[in-house]
């Protein structure tokens, strides 16, 4: 998947042929663009970067961790967050687990997010919904979860089967139309785009909550995979710049809103949401920005 990086233009449009690019041309959208990257290019910039922007990434984790949590209704405060390392399999205490194993997988996927977003997708819900107890080794290496018994666990629903995901009460799609349209999505990534990052991002994370297709975890998941678009672009490589912070910051009645927009399908709804999203990653880099200003006055 191609994306522009922060410090160039939005490439213009092309033709149908890259739909993900045609919508850099909706009304406003290369406004936002362009505010996402600028705020981007100033925290990228600031001193404290040269020297301790591995700080500033884990703490931009948490902090995404936590808004995105705040978001699937466990709104804990950052330090209540910070300081547990119990999370039980229940609750907001399952929700917060989620997020913050969510939040740790996400930059370990990239290159197979290049070869397989699908495969991705499932491995983000099989780490969300296991309830994070004991790994043991894969097949592959990786670490896989134990305790995944729940045969709708890291894969998309099947007919019939209900959704727990109750922030987002509009219509849910089929299992057919589901599937159908992740193979889509999966195919536009996989050949490319000239779109801007946030674009893709924006894209990626609305089809996800639009078609909720897993059982649970759904909007865990949509805001785990824009990260992992975000990161992959080059917009953010560093993971500095948490929009879940901005999402939960703009509130879930925003959220929600911007969410229905997209979902109708008309070019000013689909343009609401992508800057919505932008908004989204200009109050994560304000976030990160402060944590910057913190770390250089020997605050943090």
């Amino acid at each position: 998947m191609a994306g522009n990086t922060r410090g160039t233009s939005p490439a213009p449009p092309k033709a149908s042929d890259d739909p993900l690019a045609t919508l850099a041309s909706l009304p406003g959208v290369a406004d936002s663009v362009d505010s996402v990257r600028k705020g981007v290019d100033r925290v990228y910039g600031h001193r404290i970067m040269r020297r301790r922007s591995n700080e500033v990434t884990s703490e931009a984790a948490l902090r995404g961790a936590r808004g995105s949590a705040a978001l699937s209704g466990a709104d804990w405060a950052l330090e209540e967050v910070r300081r547990r390392t119990d999370f039980g399999v229940e609750g907001e205490p399952r929700t917060v687990g989620a997020a913050l194993r969510l939040t740790a997988e996400a930059g370990q996927l990239l290159s197979v997010w290049r070869q397989s977003p699908l495969r991705v997708l499932a491995r983000l819900h099989l780490v969300a919904a296991s309830g994070g107890g004991r790994s043991s080794d894969g097949a592959d290496g990786a670490r896989e979860p134990v305790g995944t018994a729940d045969e709708t666990v890291g894969r998309p629903r099947l007919a019939a089967e209900a959704v727990d995901e109750p922030l987002i009460e509009l219509p849910l799609p089929d299992a057919d139309e589901v599937a159908g349209r992740l193979d889509g999505l999966s195919r536009l990534l996989l050949t490319g785009t000239d779109a801007p990052a946030l674009v893709t991002a924006a894209v990626v994370h609305g089809e996800l909550l639009a078609l909720r297709p897993f059982a649970t975890c759904n909007g865990l998941v949509a805001r785990a995979a824009e990260r992992i678009v975000l990161i992959g672009s080059g917009l953010d490589p560093k993971s500095i710049c948490p929009a879940e912070v901005g999402h939960a910051e703009l509130g879930r009645a925003a959220y929600v809103a911007a969410l229905d927009g997209y979902v109708s399908g008309t070019p000013e709804g689909v343009a609401a949401w992508i800057a919505h999203c932008g908004r989204a990653v200009e109050l994560g880099v304000r976030e990160s920005t402060a944590v910057c200003e913190a770390l250089q006055r020997g605050a943090a």
